[in-house]
C-alpha cells in the first residue's frame, strides 16, 4: 500500500546542496531560509551530504507524501532530483512539482525559463507555481563493463565537452569553479585531445561516421554558463537538438569560440546540426559523457525523448 501522508502533499521540500556554487549553499541557506518564511512558504530542509544522496533523498519523501520539491543548488543537484523522481516508482514523475532556487557555479537550467538568480526573484518565481512540461532525456551509456541508465533535462555533452565538465568538476571539488573556470579549460584542453572514430544514427538514420571532436545533445539551450551549443533546442518539441563538432583545426575552435556564445556557431562549415527523438552513438574507443553538468561513463550510448515528461516550475 502507498504511503502518503496528506500533511506533506502541499508543503515544498528544499533540496540544499551544501557544496553548491563552491560553498555557496551552505553559506546562503539561511538567508534563503528568511526569505522562504518571509514568502510563506512552508517547507522542509534537508542537505546532501554526498553525490548522489539528493537521489537518494526524493524517494524516501515522495513516499512520506512529499509533491513540491524545491533545488537549492545548481545544474547537477538538479540532475540528481531528476533521477530520483524518475527512479522511483510510488508515484508517476508528471504528480511532482519541481522548482529550483539557484546556487550553483552554471546554473543553466534556469536561463531557459527565466528563473533569476537573485534568490528573493526565484522564490516569487516558486511561490507562484507557474508549470511547465518539459522534456526529460534518458540515456543508456557504460562503465566499464557495466550498462548504466540515466535521466537528463537540459544538455548531454561528448568527446571535448565531457573533458571539460570532468576538469571543471574536478576544480569545483578544489573550491574553484564558476564559468570562467570552465570557460579556462575550454581552451587549456586543446591540445591533450584526440579525435574520436564515431558512428552517429539519428531516428535509425545514419548522420555522421568520422572523427568526431565534441557533441551536444540538448532538450535545452545553455550549458557552459550561459553558451548556447544547442540554440534551436526547445523543451516542449519532443525532440532532441544535436551539435556535432566534426574533426577541425583546434586553431579554429579557438578562433571562433565567441561563436558560443550566440549561438552562430552552428553555422560554421565543420559543424552538422539535426534534430530527432532516438539516438546511437558508436565509437572506436572511449567516447566521455556528461549530463548537465555530472561526468558519468562512456560510450555506446543510446538516447531517448520522454516527451513533456516533467512538471517544472517556470518564470517565463
Amino acid at each position: 500500500m502507498k504511503n502518503t501522508l496528506p500533511i506533506s502533499s502541499d508543503k515544498w521540500l528544499i533540496i540544499v546542496n551544501p557544496n553548491a556554487g563552491v560553498k555557496k549553499g551552505v553559506k546562503d541557506w539561511p538567508l534563503i531560509s528568511r526569505l522562504l518564511n518571509s514568502a510563506g512558504i512552508s517547507h522542509l530542509c534537508v542537505l546532501t551530504e554526498q553525490r548522489n544522496h539528493a537521489n537518494q533523498l526524493v524517494g524516501e519523501f515522495i513516499k512520506e507524501g512529499y509533491r513540491k520539491i524545491a533545488v537549492v543548488g545548481g545544474d547537477g543537484t538538479m540532475n540528481e532530483v531528476v533521477n530520483g523522481i524518475y527512479q522511483q516508482k510510488d508515484v508517476s514523475p508528471l504528480e511532482i512539482k519541481l522548482g529550483m532556487i539557484p546556487v550553483g557555479t552554471g546554473n543553466d537550467w534556469c536561463r531557459t525559463f527565466g528563473i533569476p538568480f537573485d534568490y528573493k526573484a526565484a522564490i516569487d518565481i516558486l511561490k507562484k507555481e507557474k508549470t511547465f512540461l518539459q522534456d526529460v532525456g534518458k540515456i543508456n551509456y557504460f562503465k566499464n563493463q557495466d550498462s548504466i541508465q540515466r535521466y537528463f533535462i537540459n544538455i548531454a555533452g561528448m568527446g571535448y565537452d565531457a573533458l571539460v565538465a570532468k576538469k571543471t568538476n574536478i576544480s569545483k571539488e578544489k573550491g574553484r569553479g564558476g564559468s570562467l573556470t570552465y570557460l579556462f579549460f575550454v581552451f587549456s584542453s586543446l591540445f591533450q585531445y584526440k579525435f574520436i572514430e564515431s558512428v552517429i544514427e539519428v531516428d535509425d538514420q545514419l548522420v555522421f561516421k568520422g572523427e568526431m571532436f565534441s557533441m551536444n545533445v540538448g532538450i535545452c539551450k545553455y550549458s557552459g554558463g550561459g553558451m548556447m551549443q544547442v540554440p534551436g533546442a526547445i523543451p516542449d518539441d519532443g525532440l532532441f537538438d544535436v551539435t556535432l563538432i566534426k574533426k577541425t583545426s583546434k586553431w579554429m575552435v579557438i578562433r571562433y569560440a565567441n561563436k558560443l556564445y550566440d549561438g552562430t556557431m552552428v553555422d560554421l562549415p565543420f559543424i552538422s546540426t539535426f534534430r530527432g527523438k532516438a539516438i546511437r552513438i558508436r565509437s572506436v574507443g572511449k567516447i566521455y559523457l556528461e549530463a548537465d553538468g555530472e561526468s558519468l561513463g562512456h560510450s555506446p550510448f543510446i538516447y531517448e525523448i520522454l516527451p513533456q515528461g516533467l512538471k517544472v516550475i517556470v518564470g517565463t
